[in-house]
């Protein structure tokens, strides 16, 4: 295995990270003026994941960090064909990051329904345009020699990449309410608990939708064949299982079930791509791969001793808070936002 497929793997872990952990996050903030009956109830869930949620959002930025590191030219050809979606993207992280802030800074009703929005808006928004993005990504995008994107706004705006957005903030959605589940009591955890259990069809109806359009819309029958391999259906089955889990009452099981869907389906993504990392729809010899759009042999080097000495802290850092934070909120908890 060389450095380049290293490097292709070690960004679709960061991936992986950042969906597995900002998911819920996302879930939780989409799911605030549904289950959030009241100020005190709204609070609750905000500071399930108060201590996390910025932390999550490192490996969003790592990933693209890693990006720009190691394959220039497709963070290049990336965010100048995403660009719009991506200035939006990153205006409802800031946003939802303000809001998390702000809200609790005044006990006026307005000020504070003012920054639920907020939340509720910056979490919904990621997911939807990064489920975009990546299905375009697998799809193809018109990409000429000089791995210039050539087409518009709207040409993302496709049927295969909106139904892969909405398939990504259900799954959020789903992975959320299983963690409040997890980490709250009583009335909210009951709610929410009902909330994952209304969700969860709807969630593999639109997984199901992604799975013919991918069929459809990408290369995936001359990639990886009819049977695309273990990992895909093994995301399709954990997903299934999610839905027993919830009807037992088996909250941790469940959010392992969906914690091991939102991997599997970003394993899935890379899959589809290697060992390109952006299709080109004008010709498939203008495609981007893993070897033209990477950086030296040099910097590949580089990049991999540093990377092996800070990953490891990193996640060591992150569950050590994890446990600190560990316990449930309930109405007695103080609560910090």
């Amino acid at each position: 295995m060389d450095l380049n497929v290293i490097w292709f793997v070690l960004i679709a872990v960061l991936y992986i990270g950042f969906f597995l952990l900002e998911g819920f996050d996302f879930g939780v903030g989409i799911l605030l003026p549904f289950l959030g009956k009241d100020d005190k109830t709204r609070r609750m869930m905000i500071n399930t994941i108060g201590p996390h949620w910025d932390g999550n959002e490192v490996w969003l930025l790592t990933a693209g960090g890693a990006t720009f590191a190691a394959f220039p030219n497709w963070y290049a050809t990336m965010f100048s064909s995403f660009y719009l979606a991506l200035f939006l993207l990153l205006l409802t992280l800031i946003v939802r990051g303000v809001a998390f802030e702000f809200r609790s800074k005044d006990a006026h009703p307005r000020w504070r329904s003012v920054w639920d929005w907020s939340i509720f808006i910056g979490s919904l928004v990621p997911p939807l345009l990064l489920g975009v993005a990546f299905a375009n990504m697998m799809r193809g995008m018109p990409i000429d020699a000089t791995m210039t994107y050539t087409g518009g706004f709207f040409n993302l705006l496709n049927p295969y990449a909106l139904v892969a957005g909405l398939m990504a903030v259900a799954i959020c959605v789903l992975h959320g309410a299983i963690f409040l589940s997890l980490k709250t009591t009583a009335a909210l955890q009951e709610a929410s608990r009902k909330a994952a259990w209304r969700v969860w069809p709807i969630t593999v109806v639109l997984v199901g939708l992604a799975i013919a359009g991918t069929y459809m819309s990408t290369n995936i029958v001359s990639h990886l064949g009819i049977n695309p391999g273990i990992e895909p259906i093994a995301g399709i089955v954990t997903l299934l299982v999610v839905g027993y889990f919830i009807r037992k009452r088996m909250d941790v099981w469940a959010f392992i079930m969906t914690g091991l869907t939102i991997a599997l389906t970003v394993i899935t993504a890379f899959m589809i791509l290697f060992p390109q990392v952006m299709v080109s729809s004008t010709d498939p010899a203008y495609s981007l791969t893993i070897y033209n759009a990477s950086s030296s042999p040099y910097t590949l080097k580089v990049m991999t001793i540093v990377a092996l000495i800070f990953v490891p802290i990193v996640l060591g850092y992150q569950i050590w808070s994890f446990w600190v934070f560990r316990e449930r909120i309930t109405e007695s908890s103080a609560l910090e936002y």
